[in-house]
């Protein structure tokens, strides 16, 4: 006898086995894909872990449905990443192939009945429900569960099911569903018995009567004759301005063929037109230094300010990479940066470069991934968001981790909470590759590594061509506010500069942290104000769907013309976000073109590149947005940026609320003045003697991480302790403060002081769900796999606890 273990895509520790025969034994591999029956009527797509001949103890295995793949999806390498990620962030590994794997790699399994071939029964027995379905499927094949659901009107028709499967009337088969198809492109071709010049003469003589059908046949000997590629129907209907019934009729008297052909859905057309730009002297001594480096570290990090040309560097080392032949992964922590980076990168490497984000189709995820593993030339580059972790490289030789402070490399829900920058290195070590980090402000535990050593450190301090860095400038709103200097939301200077900036045809961004119209809605006579009924938040008002949304749980309602507690129709809103800022803007400048990039104008697939390329062809001339316009864009006739309200930034309840607000500011500060003149940049506060704004304004990196080093070393934070959250949630308050408070007894014994709470967090319910965390600090001398090990203890006599059951918890290493 044959088995194998197979991981499952569900969040349970253990692998589960199955037989096989001795032909399939001898033909699977680990990372290859099998359905397998689950539970009592459950089809799963199971990944193989391994092949043995270890019968199970204490249960009878079942044999598996069918193999899917030929060969394995999943590389030896992959693997082992996973079961790193798993361990270390504390989830099973079942949760990590969920998040790597696209989604129509793991078969859905789809409950379908069907009529028995054998039934032997009178109608009049059933019940008006079960004739309901018997009649549904003697005009239908199959019907799936939710389509019965709709036939009775009822939810639970499970029992009406079970009767009729009961009395033989109906079988239950397992669907698994394919998911991925591949794109079909559809050709065009004149038919074979019209390529003589005699029988085309006679088809286009006899077209008089149809001029628009002898047009697309005219259109496309056109076409053809300018290029020898295969002819598109939607070119050719282009061309000819037709419809597709025209199309048709062509081809349905035979005159047209049509054809498909597979295609790719993510390629590169155009050409490879940039030779690789000169660098500079600072850029060239950083070069020379990062080679150097790596001689001895496999991690270095790049620190260099906003605008020095850090991707004039990358691209250096891309380029020297894949001349030998390796991939590289480009990790950058926001969509909007891919897409204009990917049309800089396309320019110099053509379609060497594939890229893959969440903003993709599954199914070009799918084509990302196949072309990844079969390692073709066409994806020698990938540029993608942090789940570009998770590709099956099989040759990886170089990872580029940019804007590494950031916090969108850090997944927080769902599991795995992994940080894709930490786990890039480990990626690197398995591949023996080199890891790159830049940034202009790197995060304080990547600097302090590089400081002690532990990674190797290469400083770019001058601009690319000298450009000096933006002068920024403070502005006290509560003082303007005072002597009434204010125009709405708008200091004085201000609305000077940002004249003055469009008066010399130069762009203006404005940044506010917040998206809607206003954060509060308040009654003036009795104060009370909207709350969303799920969480714990006041609904935010979006005056362009003139609605009141909760941000947490997407809860919406109309606008109130008058109070809910007292009647009035006194509403105020208090607070301000990017939708109020643009508003305001179009009556201050009624002649410039005013654009708004935040969370609301971004959903759509290719909104951000819209966006970008509109900023970047002068069409904009003021963008009002969030922290989105803070990653590493490059836009290059920004003369003005202008901070809305830094103080909200601030005081933000988190150990990391200054190191942030430094590293947000001086990366929006860094969109300002990126060609030969000097950028400015107004902040406007309440508090202009804050010293983090000090820090910011005089682009002050190293006194901002020597004064955070020194309070994370009083009060026992990153980089000198380790964080692990534990966060319990449950509808029940009562339930998930008892629950919680035993887990944290429990936690005491070994950690002692080293527990913090538990307490709720801020914002304490959402969805519904009351929240509360602890926190536990681990110092560095103490064994990080032991402490984890004794949490999973504490964890698993927590679950036996019935009184428990409901409540859920979530285990975050590293929650920051």
């Amino acid at each position: 006898m044959f088995f194998i273990d197979v991981i499952l895509p569900i969040p349970l520790k253990q692998t589960f086995t199955y037989s096989v025969n001795k032909d399939e034994a001898a033909f699977l591999q680990p990372g290859m894909r099998v359905a397998i029956p689950f539970g009592k009527s459950k089809v799963f797509t199971g990944i193989v872990y391994q092949v043995h001949d270890q019968a199970p103890v204490g249960y009878e295995t079942k044999s598996i449905d069918h193999i899917l793949d030929e060969n394995p999806i999943i590389t030896t390498h992959q693997l082992k990443h996973w079961e790193w990620i798993a361990k270390y962030y504390m989830c099973s590994l079942g949760e990590v192939i969920k998040a790597a794997l696209p989604s129509a790699f793991l078969l859905e399994s789809e409950t379908m009945i069907k009529l028995s071939t054998e039934i032997n029964i009178e109608e009049k027995s059933l019940t008006d429900e079960e004739f309901l379905v018997f009649e549904a499927l003697q005009n239908q094949t199959s019907l799936h569960i939710n389509e019965v659901r709709s036939i009775l009107d009822k939810k639970n028709v499970v029992s009406v099911i079970n009767k009729l499967i009961d009395i033989k009337v109906v079988d239950v088969e397992e669907t698994v569903y394919e998911q991925y198809t591949p794109k079909l492109v559809r050709y065009v071709k004149l038919s074979p018995e019209y390529t003589s010049e005699e029988n085309l003469r006679q088809l286009l003589d006899s077209m008089s009567r149809a001029p628009k059908q002898r047009e697309v046949l005219m259109n496309l000997f056109v076409l053809s004759s300018q290029t020898k590629k295969p002819i598109t129907t939607v070119a050719l209907q282009k061309k000819s301005n037709a419809s597709a019934s025209t199309l048709k009729s062509l081809i349905d008297k035979g005159v047209l063929e049509e054809y498909f052909i597979q295609k790719d859905r993510v390629e590169f057309s155009g050409e490879v037109t940039t030779a690789i730009k000169e660098l500079s002297e600072a850029q060239t001594t950083a070069y020379q230094e990062i080679k150097a480096t790596f001689a001895e570290k496999d991690v270095v990090l790049l620190h260099g300010v906003t605008s020095s040309g850090k991707t004039e560097i990358y691209v250096r080392l891309i380029e020297q990479m894949i001349a030998t032949g390796k991939q590289v992964l480009y990790m950058l922590p926001e969509i909007a940066l891919t897409t204009q980076l990917i049309t800089r990168l396309q320019k110099y490497f053509g379609e060497k470069i594939a890229v893959y984000h969440s903003k993709f189709s599954v199914n070009e995820r799918v084509e990302v991934w196949n072309n990844i593993l079969n390692e073709k030339p066409k994806a020698q580059v990938v540029i993608g968001a942090r789940s570009s972790l998770f590709l099956p490289f099989k040759n990886l030789g170089f990872i580029i981790v940019d804007e590494e402070h950031e916090a969108s490399f850090k997944q927080y829900s769902p599991s795995p909470r992994y940080n894709a920058r930490d786990s890039s290195i480990v990626l690197a070590k398995l591949h023996k590759a080199k890891v790159l980090m830049g940034s202009a402000t790197p995060s304080l535990e990547s600097y302090y590594n590089a400081k002690t050593g532990k990674f190797g450190l290469v400083t770019l301090k001058k601009r690319f061509g000298n450009v000096l860095m933006p002068e920024i400038e403070l502005v006290d709103i509560k003082e303007k506010s005072r002597k009434k200097q204010m125009t709405g939301l708008f200091s004085d200077r201000l609305l000077e500069e940002m004249r003055e900036t469009l008066g010399n045809g130069e762009q203006v961004i404005l940044f506010q942290n917040r998206r809607g119209y206003s954060p509060v809605v308040e009654c003036t006579t009795c104060g009370v104000s909207p709350q969303c009924p799920n969480c714990d938040v006041s609904l935010t008002f979006h005056q362009y769907k003139n609605q009141l949304r909760c941000h947490y749980c997407g809860y919406k309602i109309a606008m109130m013309l008058s109070c809910i507690a007292c009647g009035s129709e006194t509403l105020d809103t208090k607070g301000f976000g990017t939708e109020q800022v643009e508003n305001e803007l179009k009556p201050l400048f009624p002649n410039h073109k005013i654009a708004r990039m935040d969370q609301d104008t971004t959903r759509g697939k290719h909104a951000y590149s819209k966006l970008i390329e509109a900023l970047e062809n002068e069409e904009i001339d003021i963008l009002v947005g969030t922290q989105m316009l803070a990653k590493g864009l490059d836009f290059r006739n920004i003369g003005l940026v202008g901070v809305m309200n830094a103080d909200n930034l601030l005081n933000f309840p988190d150990f990391r609320a200054h190191e942030r607000s430094f590293q947000l500011l001086q990366q929006v500060s860094g969109r300002a003045g990126r060609t030969q003149k000097r950028g400015k940049v107004l902040i406007q506060t309440y508090n202009p003697y804050h010293q983090i704004l000090k820090q910011v304004s005089v682009n002050d990196y190293a006194e901002m991480y020597k004064e955070q080093l020194e309070d994370r070393y009083n009060f026992k934070y990153p980089p000198y302790y380790r964080t692990i959250k534990i966060v319990f949630k449950d509808k029940n308050f009562k339930k998930v403060q008892k629950a919680s408070a035993w887990f944290a007894q429990a936690l005491q014994v070994p950690f002692k002081e080293n527990v913090l709470g538990p307490e709720p967090p801020p914002i304490g319910r959402i969805k519904n769900m009351y929240i509360i965390n602890i926190l536990i600090k681990i110092p560095k001398d103490q064994s990080l796999s032991k402490s984890k090990k004794f949490i999973n203890n504490v964890q698993r006599s927590f679950n036996t606890i019935k009184d428990f059951s409901s409540v859920r918890i979530n285990i975050d290493v590293d929650n920051y």
